[in-house]
């Protein structure tokens, strides 16, 4: 008996040893992600945040139903691929953007109505989400973003895009429940959703100039991928080049240190303002 019983305090003491660690490193990781954010240098950036993400998988192993390291794996996985895969390497970006959505999707899933829902159709999931508060906003959020950024960039696939609506549904979701999440994030989604399509195909450029508009209430015009989605979606598709070029050199000529805990998404704005108006002579 006095075996067993160090046995079962030996196993406790480990399990309680191994939670302590998991949120101790979690800790260092989510104030790593912090000082990614704050970087302002590309390529540095590049070589710190493959680390940090798996770092993160390998806590999720001993900690699989983590919320906060599922959503910051989420965040990764789909910051990486918008920052250094999608315009030049869309395979993988689009790998990684599924990444990203699944990391999220097992924090919606564990919710045992959204899970259902998820399964179901698109009004089953609205359904459920009216009932749902403020603190499914991050899951729901970086869910979205690396299902919606997965079917840009899979639009020769039926099925990818029929999951459209859900993604709407989730940022939809977001937008009721914590607008300035992610700096206005959720209104700059549907902002780009509703600017880049053509009427028939479900595309609103009055509805996406208010997302916009909204956004940069929010943000201040801080935020400065707010222009390029708005440049890259709304003026391409109107084909007005005023805008396209007022959005554009907003975002060249704002410094950096304007959001410096975000310096890192504005310097990935820059850059992607940069190759859009290499492309100008294509878009208009």
């Amino acid at each position: 008996m006095r075996h067993i019983l160090l046995c079962v305090s030996l196993f406790l003491f480990s399990g309680c040893i191994q939670g302590i660690a998991v949120s101790t490193v979690g800790g260092i990781v989510d104030d790593g992600f912090t000082a990614i954010t704050e970087e302002s240098d590309l390529d540095f950036a590049e070589k710190a945040l493959p680390g940090n993400i798996k770092l993160l998988e390998v806590m999720l192993k001993s900690d699989p139903d983590n919320v906060r390291m599922l959503v910051l794996t989420s965040q990764g996985y789909s910051s990486y691929a918008l920052a250094y895969l999608e315009d030049s390497l869309q395979d993988r970006a689009r790998d990684f953007y599924a990444r990203g959505r699944d990391y999220g999707l097992r924090v919606l899933r564990q919710d045992n109505d959204l899970a259902k829902a998820l399964d179901g159709t698109v009004d089953d999931l609205k359904a459920v989400l009216e009932r749902k508060g403020k603190d499914l906003v991050p899951g729901a959020f970086w869910t979205a973003f690396g299902w919606g950024s997965f079917i840009q960039l899979s639009l020769d696939n039926p099925d990818a895009i029929g999951d459209l609506p859900r993604a709407e549904a989730l940022m939809e979701f977001v937008v009721r429940h914590d607008s300035a999440y992610y700096y206005g994030g959720a209104h700059v989604f549907l902002g780009t959703l509703y600017g880049s399509r053509p009427k028939i195909l479900g595309g609103n450029i009055d509805l996406a100039r208010k997302h916009f508009e909204s956004a940069l209430r929010i943000n201040g015009g801080k935020f400065l991928m707010t222009y390029v989605y708005q440049a890259k979606s709304v003026a391409v598709q109107t084909l007005d080049e005023e805008l396209f070029d007022t959005c554009l050199r907003k975002v060249q000529e704002t410094s950096l240190d304007i959001l410096p805990e975000f310096r890192l998404a504005n310097a990935i704005a820059k850059h992607k303002a940069q190759l859009l108006l290499s492309r100008r002579a294509d878009l208009f």
